[in-house]
């Protein structure tokens, strides 16, 4: 018997093809996104062991902030689009108040990204100086803690760009955006090597250059992507930053919204960082391999992140359009989209892992090889780790597009915090698995959180047809 008819398949690769003309934007966005902290953990291993260590850590720090403050603004895309939608139904366009109503949710998202930008910047001074006290070595320290200060002026411009971003994506118009990243991987790695090392008149910063270079590409590519939607036609009159004006009903929906979101981003985010603190108490080398594989994780995740923002798009729209099956069927479509990616990525990690550390490590070099025999050992682990992990993602982004942001940061709570972070010092430390029991862990987490979110969307949209069947 056939595992799917004819008519499944065609309805699966034509929702494979509506989901895909909005995801690969945004996917190869990510992945130009990526692309500026992979160059920057590349630029870290040519200084050393002990920098690549330092500067990891410190990108775990900043991407732990980053990452929430991106939750709290994630809700603007969904909102817009389920407006956008609502136009298109009735009218083919947007009235005066319509385009009124998506300019107050700009407005007020970038309020939020403001206030989120300012205190994160601060916390990740405060963090530098306390790193000692989370058992990592006091030389480590002494090198996050410039990374960290050079890293924390790029926060606030990092998610006003995250906001105008939300709004092209809820639009449907992210053309701009590919260009714009694509332009800022180029300009942070001449950046990178110019500040590192001194060259074209700039001073000669090492590690923390890296930082200062993030933190300019960051400002400039906000400036960017804001000038492109100032040029188009269909933006523009939608586009609003004057935060002074931002209606607080609104700022308040989107944190209602949004704090959830941030709460679920966390989660994920602090779980892979407290790892990243406990490989640290195993010493450099063990840090080292735990920072280019989990940077590999990170690259392959952002194919996820694509899907899960297209298909949180597609569910707000058909939702408002009041199509529950096509909701229904878009778990299915964007999680076989996800398992093909993950399945060829697998493939490479396990025939040639030489080849995809070789970017970290230098194999020849005396101080690099343990950590080189330890990530080969991980790269089996997150050969299936990453199948849960883009599950995971994209069942969150499902259940925003019902609004339902608070049940995705209560299974994380239990997925990540009671079965994953008990799994990895269990596995790490009584266990003597160390690096490799902690990635274990991380799996065990990954999965259960996966499942859990899968299931619960079945059973919220399931309720949600339900009551409009009554209505």
């Amino acid at each position: 018997m056939p595992l799917m008819s004819a008519t499944q398949l065609t309805t699966l690769l034509r929702d494979s093809r509506a989901l895909a003309a909005l995801a690969v934007p945004l996917v190869l966005t990510q992945l130009a996104q990526v692309a500026l902290t992979t160059t920057d953990t590349v630029m870290m291993g040519f200084l050393g062991t002990a920098d690549l260590a330092a500067g990891g850590l410190a990108l775990v720090l900043f991407n732990q902030l980053r990452t929430m403050g991106v939750g709290l603004v994630t809700s603007v895309g969904n909102r817009i689009a389920a407006a956008a939608a609502r136009e298109e139904d009735d009218a083919g366009r947007g009235t005066a108040a319509d385009v009124a109503g998506v300019r107050d949710t700009v407005r007020a998202g970038m309020a939020v990204a403001t206030l989120a930008g300012l205190v994160g910047a601060v916390l990740m001074v405060l963090i530098g100086q306390a790193l000692t006290w989370f058992g990592q070595d006091a030389a480590i320290a002494d090198r996050v803690r410039p990374m960290l200060a050079a890293l924390a002026p790029g926060l606030l411009p990092c998610l006003w760009f995250q906001t105008i971003r939300q709004f092209t994506v809820g639009m449907r118009r992210p053309q701009a955006l590919l260009r714009i990243t694509l332009a800022s991987v180029a300009l942070n790695a001449g950046l990178n090597w110019a500040l590192v090392h001194g060259t074209w008149g700039l001073p000669k910063l090492g590690l923390p250059g890296i930082g200062v270079a993030t933190s300019v590409v960051h400002l400039l590519s906000f400036l960017a992507l804001y000038t492109a939607a100032r040029r188009d036609a269909v933006l523009a009159p939608r586009l609003g930053l004057d935060i002074t004006k931002a209606d607080a009903a609104t700022v308040r929906t989107l944190a209602g919204l949004g704090i959830p979101i941030a709460a679920t981003y966390g989660s994920e985010a602090g779980f892979f960082s407290v790892t990243a603190l406990m490989a640290g108490s195993f010493g450099s080398a063990a840090l080292a391999a735990h920072t280019a594989v989990n940077q590999l994780v990170y690259i392959v995740f952002q194919v996820a992140v694509g899907l899960s923002h297209a298909a949180s798009i597609n569910v707000s729209r058909e939702l408002a359009l009041g199509r529950t099956d096509t909701a229904r069927r878009l778990k299915n479509t964007a999680l076989a989209c996800a398992a093909a990616v993950m399945a060829v990525v697998a493939v490479i990690y396990l025939a040639l892992p030489d080849l995809v550390l070789r970017a970290f490590f230098d194999p020849a070099a005396a101080g690099d090889r343990d950590a080189v025999a330890l990530a080969t050992q991980l790269l089996f682990v997150i050969a299936v780790l990453q199948f849960f992990d883009c599950a995971q993602n994209i069942g969150v982004g499902l259940l925003r597009g019902l609004d339902d942001t608070r049940s995705g940061f209560r299974i994380t709570l239990i997925g990540y915090w009671l079965v994953g972070l008990p799994a990895a010092w269990t596995l790490g430390y009584a266990a003597g698995l160390h690096t490799l029991g902690i990635w274990l862990g991380l799996l065990a987490g990954l999965a259960t959180t996966a499942l859990l979110l899968l299931r619960r969307y079945g059973t919220a949209l399931r309720m949600r047809a339900a009551v409009a069947r009554q209505a």
